[in-house]
C-alpha cells in the first residue's frame, strides 16, 4: 500500500495543559503541559501511523515556530515535505479545567501566505505518488478559496483520490469540482447546503443530493453525540456514537478521517472503513489535550461497533 499523503496549509504547534480553574486577570498556573505537531492533515498523518499505516505529510511552515513544528514532526518520525513560507506558523493552545471538566481552546487564524508560496505548494503536489491525498483544515489568509478545487483537478489528472475535510467557501468550491470523500460536521454541512437539517431524514436526503450531483462519491457526516451518517451511491448507514467519557475534543474529526481513509486504502468495504473511522473519532476524545487516539482504544471500540453494525441500506 502506498503512503497516505496529507496536505496541511495552516498547521499549528498544539499546546495543551491543565489547571484547577480558569479565571480572568489572575495568572493561571498550569500543569501537564505537552506540545504536538498539529493542524488537520498533520493530525491525520499522526493517526494513520498510530494505526499501523504509513503517512507522508506535506505542509506549509515558516518563521521560528515553523522550525519548532519541524522538530516536533521529526520526533514523531513522520515522513514529510515542508513548503517554506515567510510568515510564522501559528501556535494553538487547549486548557482543561479540572474543576468543571470543561476544555478551553485558543486557535489563532494563522499566517498570511504569498502567491509564490501557495504556487510552490501546487508544484510540490505534482510529484505525488499516492492513491489517497487527504486535504484537511482551513485555508490561511492569502490562499484562494478555489485551492482545494484545483487539487481536485490534479487528483483526476494524476490518478489519486481526494479526501477533503474543510469548511466554508473552500468546501463549496471543491465540491463544485467533485471529490472522492468529504467529511463535514453537521454545522459545516448545514452552512454548505444553506439550510438547517434538524432530523435524520433531512440529513440523509441532503447527503444523497450531494452524491447524486457528483460533488462527492462518499459523504461521511459526523453528528457529535448523535453519531455519524454514511451515504454513497451504493449504501446509506447511520451509526450511533460509542458511549465514552469525553476528555478532549481536539483531533476527533481528524482521527475519524485518518482511520476511514486508512480503511479504504486497505481495500475494506466502505461501511467497514466508516465504522473504523467512528471508532477512531470516539477513541480520540478519551485522550486529554492534543494526544489524539491510541491504537488499542480504536481497535477495542471498532470491535464493539462491528458487533452491532447494521446492514447498509
Amino acid at each position: 500500500m502506498k503512503p497516505i499523503v496529507t496536505l496541511t496549509l495552516n498547521p499549528s504547534i498544539d499546546g495543551a495543559a491543565q489547571t484547577h480553574v480558569v479565571r480572568p486577570i489572575r495568572k493561571i498556573r498550569t500543569s501537564d503541559e505537552r506540545y504536538d505537531p498539529g493542524g488537520g492533515g498533520i493530525n491525520v498523518a499522526r493517526v494513520v501511523q498510530e494505526l499501523g499505516g504509513t503517512a507522508f505529510a506535506t505542509y506549509l511552515a515558516g518563521g521560528a515556530t515553523g522550525r519548532v513544528l519541524d522538530d516536533l514532526l521529526e520526533s514523531a518520525a513522520i515522513m514529510r515535505r515542508r513548503i517554506s513560507i515567510d510568515d510564522h506558523t501559528r501556535i494553538s493552545h487547549a486548557v482543561y479545567e479540572r474543576s468543571s471538566g470543561l476544555e478551553y481552546r485558543f486557535v489563532p487564524e494563522g499566517p498570511v501566505v504569498r502567491e509564490a508560496e501557495w504556487r510552490a505548494c501546487l508544484e510540490a503536489l505534482e510529484d505525488l505518488d499516492c492513491d489517497y491525498l487527504v486535504a484537511s483544515g482551513s485555508l490561511p489568509r492569502g490562499i484562494p478559496e478555489d485551492f482545494y478545487a484545483i487539487i481536485a483537478d490534479r487528483a483526476d489528472r494524476n490518478g489519486f483520490k481526494l479526501v477533503l475535510d474543510t469548511s466554508g467557501a473552500a468546501l463549496r468550491r471543491a465540491l463544485e469540482r467533485g471529490v472522492h470523500l468529504v467529511k463535514p460536521n453537521l454545522g459545516e454541512f448545514e452552512s454548505m447546503r444553506g439550510r438547517k437539517l434538524p432530523n435524520p431524514a433531512l440529513q440523509e436526503e441532503a447527503a444523497r443530493e450531494l452524491v447524486r450531483s457528483g460533488a462527492a462519491e462518499i459523504v461521511a457526516l459526523t453528528l457529535g453525540r448523535d453519531g455519524a451518517l454514511l451515504v454513497s451511491d451504493q449504501s446509506v448507514l447511520r451509526l450511533a456514537a460509542p458511549d465514552v467519557t469525553v476528555k478532549s475534543a481536539v483531533g476527533a474529526g481528524d482521527s475519524f478521517v485518518a482511520a476511514m481513509t486508512l480503511g479504504l486504502a486497505r481495500e475494506r468495504p466502505v461501511a467497514d472503513a466508516f465504522a473504523y473511522g467512528m471508532a477512531a473519532g470516539a477513541a480520540a476524545v478519551l485522550s486529554a489535550g492534543t494526544g489524539l487516539c491510541r491504537r488499542e482504544d480504536v481497535e477495542r471500540l471498532y470491535g464493539e461497533i462491528k458487533m452491532n453494525l447494521p446492514q447498509p441500506r
